[in-house]
């Protein structure tokens, strides 16, 4: 397989700081905007390439961020 073609897997922490969000936002954007995840595990992994493609198509554009969210 090609290394080019394998997508990176990110966990919360890594998709946080990838999308410029606060920790209360990634479980947001799984809840209510389907943000495409897996559970390995306990822990979620996220494909940054699909990460990047919700914002791109603006399907987490309407997730409410709170002051906590604001504060890294």
């Amino acid at each position: 397989m090609n290394e080019e073609s394998v997508d990176k897997w990110a966990d919360s922490n890594e998709v946080k700081e990838y999308l410029g969000i606060g920790r209360e936002t990634v479980p947001k954007c799984l809840n209510k905007r389907g943000m495409p995840a897996y559970k390995v595990g306990r822990f979620w992994r996220f494909g940054i390439s699909e990460t990047g493609e919700l914002i791109r198509t603006g399907g987490a554009a309407t997730i409410e961020t709170t002051e906590k969210d604001t504060d890294a």
